[in-house]
């Protein structure tokens, strides 16, 4: 959460001239707020839709935004296993200022709520990643250059 996912991903799509999806803007398209899904459904059924969003993004062959919890879902992280897969990481030192007065609903307790989800996903972010760049200090446009120099290079 609040690695700058999406500003980097939609930055890398534009460089590479594909497709670019945030599956929370997708989700959020479809089914309203992530805050008022968690509140009316619960959040195995936000994961649901995730899922069903990840599906669709990775099918067209684009650059993919996941909400951080989406790979937690077992059939999510199934359709990134042949999938290059970016990992974004941050410091909590760099994400306490990012997260601040977000409406987040897995942030309850701010900062201590991202360390406690992060330490939890951490394994699994890192198993799936084919590789993996710190956003907590250089420029978003800097990432993404790099980011995208190193996937031209894989072509």
């Amino acid at each position: 959460m609040a690695a700058g996912k999406s500003k980097i991903g939609r930055r890398v799509a534009r460089s590479l001239g594909v497709p670019f999806t945030d599956t929370d803007r997708v989700i959020v398209a479809r089914h309203g707020p992530i805050p008022e899904i968690f509140e009316r459904e619960g959040e195995p059924a936000f994961r649901e839709y995730e899922r069903d969003a990840v599906a669709r993004a990775v099918a067209k062959r684009s650059v993919v935004s996941l909400g951080g919890g989406a790979v937690m879902h077992h059939e999510t992280r199934a359709l990134l296993e042949d999938a290059t897969v970016v990992y974004l990481t941050v410091t909590s030192a760099a994400v306490r200022s990012r997260i601040a007065g977000s409406n987040r609903p897995l942030l309850t307790d701010g900062i201590e709520s991202w360390e406690r989800i992060f330490a939890e996903r951490r394994p699994v972010y890192e198993a799936l990643a084919t590789a993996t760049w710190d956003t907590s200090t250089l420029p978003i446009t800097r990432i993404a250059d790099d980011i995208t120099a190193w996937a031209k290079g894989r072509r």
